[in-house]
């Protein structure tokens, strides 16, 4: 076995694909370990954890390369790889006058370059804050996909940000689409006539790819980040968000959605929509409240146009089982969603991210009777990427799920689009062909994803697994296979 630490100066790189690169070099035969980081006190405690040996004299502008592999042809093999990945550059980014060979040295002076009006900012929660007032000073809307940024830094940067006439999206924004381009984890969607504003990642995406299934194009999705409706925040950015939509000639509708709000919250963001000129259609999860499928039927209503229920693709369902569902997520609102649907039908349910009145599982997250488990939750992605970019977390629990006889059922959310995994449905397929554990699958995703919509769904029906394009609908087939006590 052959190890190798490489410290690269100045090379920084967002995180996003710096993970997927990591992946790709993971995936090299040979390779048994890749970590390609910027070098953040958590990329350096991973590295550590890893077994590699910590270099010295490291800054957060380094990146770091660490490669395990069966010999040095392989460790050799993993850097060309490397090297090529991070030469690939965007077409059109580059200037025209040779100044893009020398970094700028400020947002300001990057904004400068090029008439963009918008900054998205990647960079660790404890100086992403930094980085987006430098952007709002910079005259720029700012979208912070950072997460760990405090909720002091986010009420300020809000408040900023609102005092210029500028919009902020995040902190931990994953979701946006803006004049039709995708940023973070997005769906690729159709223009249309809806403009979104969400406080939910994917919950933004199942959205999206909802109205996209029934033909109805996306003019924008503003994400304005998970805590924007709670008490501390109090819907700044989403006010904002609803305002700039309204203003937009191309939105004939608008649409807010939302993890729960705070109940006052809510109350501002209601009363807010009341005041403006466009239709618009309040989607806040919570027991009582519709589901996603529901509220992109609204939104359909609203905009005068023709709904199209979602997709089913698959044989039936199996006779009703003894035992449990298990519910395995890479959204945290689409489980949330799974979990108020079930706790309505079942009771109360285990969870890591519990609703109110439900079970919190334990650290080692063992199952608990129903038991619903957020892996995109924070906790399970320190030092490692998201799972809708690396599933093997989750794949290693589908398995021991699938075995399990307690088990009844496997429910599972895969979620298309940009930054996502390039082939989410080729790692799952096998386990689902190899048990006879019956598996439901929720499968968020537009006809334009790069994953190929149609070709994912048959690639799990295939191997026997019922395929819903509503995370709703794939949920109460999963309750459906549960055999209920007759007493």
């Amino acid at each position: 076995m052959t190890r190798q630490v490489e410290v690269r100066g100045g090379s920084y790189r967002d995180s996003v694909g710096l993970m997927q690169v990591s992946r790709d070099l993971r995936a090299l035969a040979g390779v048994s370990s890749a970590l390609v980081a910027m070098a953040t006190e958590l990329n350096v405690d991973l590295l550590v954890s890893m077994g590699f040996e910590q270099p010295s004299g490291l800054g957060p502008g380094d990146m770091i390369v660490a490669i395990e592999a069966d010999d040095a042809d392989a460790v050799m093999r993993a850097r060309e790889a490397l090297d090529s990945a991070l030469a690939a550059r965007p077409a059109g980014t580059g200037a025209t006058d040779g100044s893009a060979d020398v970094p700028p040295p400020s947002i300001a002076a990057a904004a400068r370059r090029t008439p963009a009006r918008l900054a998205l900012i990647s960079t660790p929660g404890r100086v992403a804050a930094i980085d987006a007032a430098d952007a709002l000073g910079a005259g720029l809307d700012t979208m912070v996909f950072s997460d760990n940024v405090t909720i002091e830094h986010e009420v300020s940067l809000k408040e900023t940000a609102a005092a210029a006439g500028l919009l902020l999206m995040g902190p931990d924004c994953g979701t946006a689409v803006v004049d039709g381009v995708g940023l973070g984890f997005a769906n690729v969607v159709r223009p249309g006539p809806v403009g979104i504003v969400a406080a939910s990642g994917t919950g933004a995406q199942h959205l999206m790819s909802l109205l996209d299934g029934a033909g109805i194009g996306v003019a924008h999705c503003l994400g304005v980040g998970g805590r924007d409706l709670s008490s501390d925040v109090r819907a700044r950015s989403t006010l904002v968000a609803m305002d700039r939509l309204d203003a937009d000639d191309e939105v004939s509708t608008i649409v807010v959605v939302s993890k729960p709000p705070a109940s006052e919250v809510a109350g501002i963001v209601t009363a807010h929509a009341g005041r403006l000129a466009t239709a618009t259609v309040l989607g806040y999860l919570g027991a009582g409240q519709p589901d996603l499928t529901a509220t992109a039927e609204r939104v359909a209503a609203a905009a005068g146009l023709t709904w199209v229920p979602p997709r089913r693709w698959g044989g039936p369902l199996p006779e009703p089982r003894r035992g449990f569902v298990r519910g395995l997520f890479v959204g945290g609102t689409l489980c949330d969603e799974a979990m108020l649907i079930a706790a309505a039908e079942l009771g109360a349910v285990a969870s890591n991210i519990p609703l109110e009145g439900g079970r919190r599982l334990d650290t080692t997250l063992t199952a608990s009777g129903h038991t619903f488990i957020d892996f995109g939750d924070d906790t399970l992605t320190v030092g490692r990427p998201h799972p809708m970019i690396d599933p093997s977390l989750r794949l290693e629990r589908l398995e021991r799920e699938l075995a399990d006889p307690t088990c009844a059922v496997v429910l599972l959310d895969i979620v298309l689009g940009l930054g996502a995994h390039r082939d989410p449905a080729s790692d799952i397929a096998p386990l689902v062909g190899r048990y006879d554990t019956p598996v439901v699958v929720a499968l968020v995703g537009t006809r334009d994803d790069p994953q190929g919509l149609e070709g994912q769904a048959a690639t799990l029906v295939h191997a026997g697994a019922v395929v819903h394009a509503s995370n709703a609908a794939a949920t109460r087939d999963a309750i459906a296979v549960i055999q209920r006590s007759s007493t």
